[in-house]
């Protein structure tokens, strides 16, 4: 009897798979690569024609024996790695390390881990797609060079083990970006005005929000133009002005990419990317569910196509029609708007195996977590295939002398895809609906208004979802980066984590400055864009991977050159404090740490004291009048404290100037090119070269 071989990445997958083939076949895994380029030395270079120098990845020797083994037992070798660029990769890799050039080998993949997918596969084996093994080996290479070559600058500027990413750095530009749009963001004051209004033959109360006149809507920008406004409408009567009834409709939501998963699954599970991954890998390789063994539950996780195979659309719209009705059966389906970027559509979206097998089913032998990842795909698949939501709207306008004011009400008249799925954050249905007795002959009598002081809100830190989402947008990474390359500055201490947002952290201050200085190429979102687009073009064989290469790195080379020398110039020079070590007397040194500066003794190692450093100011605290120091909190995120502190709790995101308020007296601080007064309330504002200092 023949004996066919089938290497597969994961030993989960091992198990999902060997029950739906014959005996004949053996399936065994590789656990992941089992080649790289080497850790101590760049691997790739002019020298060589850019050929990458592989070796085979410690640890891996025993795995590739056993794998030698199985080979020379078996008549055919099917390669069933991921089936994306990096699975295609592995494969490749594979074939090279097991000498397989001259045996009957085959690549086979699918999307799914279910008999028919598998099946399937075997029929459709091909041949390795080298246009996709190159796309990948360029993107190791680039990102090796990168990493390889401007890592020592940092490590020469910084004095500490840092690193350089081709896509981290751009992640981390990002976020610097964010931040300083944040820090030079100034409030601007504006009001709402609602009137409260009686209709006659009603007991409940109108609330009405003021729009403007007939002819425009209004913004009110300051208490003098509030007391203007109700100044006119004393007196004023009120009365219906316009009635307008219309429909409109919600549509429903494509299925989950990569990207709009990690996205929900933050927003809806409080999910990190890098765990939202972790589960979505152990859903497709397989989980084991009583009664019938290790399935697959949902399709490969690392997509941007939002395409559904023919037989799972079927299958699912006929779902829905049993369960729900065929009124609830969408006609056609929902497309994702692209905005232009195109879309690699390799895959499909990510989905359930089964429609049938619904998470209530399935929910004893899922862990908390998988079960509510896999309720969250398969209500947003279902509703992917479900008519759009009908709303039935009211909106009224209210005339009052000049000015007009606005009611609007909806309520929903057909529940389509919300049936099944709702987006996390999205408002609740407005469950009041006008009171039906209002019409255009309605009398209305002012009761009361309520009047408010807001001010416009600087635009929010990223998150991880909100991060994922701009590099999605901006071409930047693939699917499979975005977990990692987030994982990676937030590990480095690049960034802060705090309650979802994400903070630039000192030391990743000073990364990003360097990087911006002298590698503004690296950092550049254009620049990585088109990179990926370049990418894009060796795995359709448009481009030759090598090109790609010798193009880059003359740059790159040129660029390290000139930052070492330079940065030999402003090399930091260990700054001498007045803090006296307690061990042995000398003058204390600063000195650049992971996590940013610290104080050390000069007299290292025969001393080993350190000391947080506490770097003033200049500016005396407002609380106290001691001076105001530069902070930092556990996570790295930088603040402006008391050096007093705990017994003084002074504190200030914003760094604070020592000149006080002159509308209110309160301190201020500094937000881009001007000071403003720390009391949002007050609103004061200067340019920062006029401030007396």
């Amino acid at each position: 009897m023949a004996r066919y071989l089938v290497i597969v990445e994961s030993p989960t997958k091992v198990k999902t798979i060997k029950k739906f083939l014959g005996s004949n076949y053996v399936v065994v895994a590789s656990n992941g690569h089992v080649r790289d380029l080497p850790k101590s030395q760049l691997g790739v270079g002019p020298e060589n024609d850019y050929e990458p120098k592989y070796i085979t990845i410690r640890g891996k020797g025993e795995i590739l024996a056993n794998l030698r083994k199985e080979v020379k037992k078996a008549d055919k070798v099917y390669l069933a790695t991921d089936p994306d660029r990096e699975g295609e990769a592995i494969s490749w890799h594979l074939c090279k390390a097991l000498k397989l050039e001259n045996k009957k080998t085959y690549r086979i993949s699918f999307n799914e881990i279910t008999k028919n997918a598998v099946k399937a596969s075997l029929k459709n084996a091909r041949e390795i797609d080298m246009d996709l093994v190159d796309a990948q080996q360029a993107r190791r290479v680039l990102d090796r060079v990168v990493g390889y070559k401007i890592s020592p600058v940092l490590w020469a500027k910084v004095k500490r083990g840092l690193s350089a990413g081709r896509v981290q750095s751009v992640a981390l530009r990002i976020i610097a970006d964010r931040e300083e749009e944040i820090n030079a963001f100034i409030p601007e004051e504006y009001w709402s005005l609602d009137a409260n209004l009686k209709v006659k033959g009603e007991r409940k109360l109108l609330n009405a929000k003021f729009y403007g006149t007939d002819k425009k809507k209004m913004t009110i920008s300051s208490k003098e133009e509030l007391d203007k406004i109700l100044k006119e409408l004393e007196g004023a009567s009120y009365e219906v002005a316009e009635i307008k009834k219309g429909e409109r409709t919600k549509k429903a939501p494509v299925p989950f990419t990569t990207s709009t998963l990690q996205q929900e699954a933050s927003k809806a599970l409080n999910f990190a990317t890098g765990k939202t991954m972790q589960i979505a890998q152990q859903l497709y390789e397989g989980v084991d569910i009583k009664g019938n063994g290790t399935v697959g539950l949902i399709t490969y996780l690392r997509t941007d196509s939002t395409r559904i195979s023919d037989e799972a659309d079927a299958n699912v719209r006929a779902y829905i029609g049993e369960q729900y009705g065929e009124e609830y059966v969408a006609v056609g389906e929902t497309k994702a708007k692209t905005g232009g970027k195109i879309i690699q559509d390799a895959h499909e979206a990510i989905r359930p195996t089964d429609p049938a097998r619904t998470p209530a089913a399935i929910k004893e032998s899922l862990t908390r977590d998988q079960f509510r990842l896999y309720q969250l795909i398969w209500k947003r698949f279902l509703a992917s295939r479900m008519q759009p939501a009908k709303y039935e709207t009211t909106s009224v306008k209210i005339s009052a002398g000049k000015y007009r004011f606005t009611v609007a009400a909806s309520k929903i008249v057909f529940q389509g895809f919300r049936l099944v799925y709702t987006e996390a954050g999205e408002e609740k249905e407005e469950k009041a609906v006008l009171m039906k007795g209002l019409d255009m002959d309605s009398k209305l009598t002012k009761e009361s208004f309520d009047t408010k002081q807001h001010f416009t809100q600087p635009p929010a830190h990223y998150t991880e979802a909100t991060l994922v989402k701009a590099l999605e947008e901006l071409g930047i990474g693939r699917p499979s980066t975005y977990a990692p390359t987030i994982s990676t500055i937030i590990a480095r201490r690049y960034v802060a984590k705090e309650n979802k947002n994400l903070y630039l952290t000192e030391l990743g201050e000073v990364v990003d400055n360097i990087m911006l200085q002298s590698f503004p190429s690296i950092v550049d979102v254009n620049f990585t864009a088109n990179m990926e687009s370049l990418l894009d073009g060796v795995a359709e064989g448009k481009v030759k991977w090598k090109t790609i290469i010798e193009n880059f790195y003359p740059d790159i080379e040129a660029a390290v050159e000139k930052a070492q020398k330079e940065l030999e110039t402003v090399k930091i020079e260990d700054e001498v404090t007045d803090v006296v070590c307690e061990q042995c007397g000398r003058n204390m040194v600063i000195k650049y740490g992971p996590h940013g500066k610290f104080l050390a003794c000069p007299g290292f190692p025969e001393c080993r004291n350190t000391k947080p450093y506490l770097e003033k100011i200049g500016v005396s605290c407002p609380l106290c009048g001691k001076d105001v120091v530069l902070r930092k909190t556990k996570k790295g995120r930088k603040y402006y404290g008391c050096e007093d502190n705990p017994d003084c709790e002074f504190m200030s995101w914003q760094k604070p100037v020592q000149k006080k308020c002159p509308r209110c007296g309160n301190y201020m601080v500094e937000k881009g090119n001007k000071i403003c007064c720390s009391d949002a309330q007050c609103g004061y504002v200067e340019n920062k070269k006029n401030s007396d200092k």
